[in-house]
């Protein structure tokens, strides 16, 4: 990741951590941790914001980023996300809230501490492998099935963790998330 988002997602990462959002980082980013390097012009991050959290959310990172705390509670009241913005660089950072549903509260609980900087070493909470696989595929059908780059996010993991992978957990979850069909196109593809 270059330098200037590596510092600006830990700034972000680190004040849910001191908050006590659990949060995990998805999107490009992980695919990137886990599969095929790419550029990505913001990161995204899934986490179990309550209202209690926007005020010290917004204290926090006000002085650095445009932080709209009428935009997080509409957030949270609807289970969809808000963004933060870095001033400096207009690095933007899409926080999504996490839904009711039982796969988003897999993804935190399945997330893992991954580094994404050095001297000083710095790590972040990213999900699983196989929950940025589901990811990408739900967003891929969302988006009417016509993005290369979702789609090359999703083969990237899957050829760099292939032996890794839990297909079983992947099966059952692509069944639950209607893409199921998705995922097996991937697999042939990706082997």
């Amino acid at each position: 990741m270059p330098s200037e988002s590596t510092r600006v997602t830990l700034l972000v990462t680190h004040t849910l951590e001191r908050l006590g959002i659990p949060y995990a980082v998805g999107g490009s980013l992980a695919s990137s941790l886990h599969g095929v390097m790419r550029s990505t012009l913001d990161v995204d991050i899934v986490a179990d914001m309550r209202m209690e959290h926007i005020q010290p959310l917004v204290a926090v990172l006000s002085k650095e980023f445009y932080a709209d705390d009428e935009m997080m509670k509409d957030a949270i009241e609807h289970h969809s996300s808000f963004n933060l913005i870095h001033y400096e660089t207009a690095f933007k950072v899409d926080i999504f809230i996490r839904k009711a549903r039982a796969f988003d509260q897999m993804q935190l609980e399945r997330r893992r501490s991954s580094v994404i900087a050095t001297d000083p070493e710095e790590s972040v909470y990213i999900t699983s492998p196989e929950d940025t696989i589901l990811s990408k595929l739900e967003w891929y059908r969302m988006g009417g099935e016509v993005s290369d780059r979702q789609w090359r996010d999703v083969l990237g993991v899957l050829k760099t963790q292939a032996g890794d992978l839990d297909l079983e957990y992947l099966r059952k979850w692509a069944g639950e998330l209607k893409v199921a069909d998705l995922l097996e196109r991937a697999l042939k593809e990706s082997s």
